[in-house]
């Protein structure tokens, strides 16, 4: 996917990164030894093949002079906070991390590099029919699992890993929806809604966010694209640069609940555990529908992406609005 955020860098660049990292005894010889992975929204990916034919991967975050939004700023450190916590109280498998650089002297943003899985991406085999149908349920309810199992690590705070923390869910919520309304305003994004409409619908249910009452690990961008999936089983997590401390519901898995153009999320709620809701977690599930559907609109224009991915963002935020009771007549 093409965005301005990401950072790539010249061959001479990236052997400098890897003698960094692993010394100038594994800097390959040839000019062939790096790959782009294209399919990510944010940051520079590369496969890298080392001198002795290890393979690793690189993640550079945005150049310094691109503008993000407010909560993405910083998120490479929010991602290694993540990955660091996952591996320390959980089972759950993450790609083993082994060198980050914050200096900011090889390039300007931070980047780190992690042992490269030898595994399907569970989204794109999707896509491309490497996986059978029943393949990808199966892996999707494991997913469903592996999301569940992140949920039990429990935070000293709500809101972003290493702050600013907050007392409740709903401050910290309403704060990042907030952030995401005035970073549009900021850059002119025409939300198709007047602003404080948006904000109006949030205040008119934000009394539901205070029936959560302690911060769980939340990964927020846990698509089935950011999982690693070999013989039926999720051998790694990957991209969580989103986690917070939070609310389950507010995984991504559930999306198809509320917008019919995600995946059906049956199958990752029979290994979430989650059967029916209550009006109050149906009220929060479309809360954060709505949360998804400003940022995937207003991302938009920060960017650069095309006419088209802005006109459905717009409609997938016309979806969230319905859902919450707002007409398309009340947009105004």
């Amino acid at each position: 996917m093409e965005s301005v955020t990401k950072n790539r860098q010249p061959t001479a660049t990236l052997r400098a990164m890897i003698e960094r990292a692993y010394g100038a005894d594994l800097v390959p010889e040839g000019d062939d030894f790096a790959t782009e992975l294209t399919y990510g929204f944010f940051n520079a990916l590369y496969r890298l093949e080392l001198r002795d034919g290890r393979r690793v991967v690189l993640k550079i975050a945005p150049p310094a002079h691109v503008e993000v939004l407010t909560h993405e700023r910083g998120m490479m450190r929010n991602e290694l906070a993540a990955m660091a916590l996952v591996e320390r109280e959980s089972a759950v498998p993450v790609p083993r991390v082994d060198h980050a650089d914050l200096s900011h002297d090889l390039v300007d943003a931070d980047w780190f590099v992690m042992e490269h899985v030898d595994a399907l991406c569970l989204g794109i085999a999707a896509e491309t029919g490497e996986l059978t149908p029943a393949e990808v349920e199966v892996g999707f309810e494991r997913l469903g699992e592996a999301n569940r199992a992140l949920n039990a690590i429990v935070g000293p705070h709500f809101g972003p890993l290493q702050g600013p923390g907050f007392t409740t869910w709903r401050e910290a919520s309403t704060a990042t929806f907030h952030g995401v309304l005035a970073d549009g305003e900021r850059a002119g994004v025409e939300l198709g809604w007047d602003p404080d409409v948006v904000r109006a619908t949030w205040a008119a249910h934000a009394d539901v966010l205070d029936e959560v009452t302690e911060p769980r690990l939340v990964e927020i961008d846990l698509w089935m694209k950011n999982s690693m999936i070999r013989d039926g089983r999720i051998v790694a997590v990957i991209d969580h640069e989103r986690a917070m401390f939070g609310d389950p519901l507010i995984e991504a898995g559930l999306t198809g609940l509320d917008l019919p153009v995600f995946p059906d999320p049956a199958p990752f709620q029979r290994g979430f555990g989650l059967t029916e809701l209550t009006d109050g977690q149906r009220t929060r599930r479309r809360l954060y529908t709505l949360w998804l559907a400003v940022v995937m609109l207003v991302e938009t224009t920060y960017r650069q992406q095309t006419p088209e991915q802005y006109r459905w963002a717009r409609e997938q935020l016309d979806v969230a609005m319905a859902l919450l009771g707002r007409a398309r007549s009340q947009a105004a």
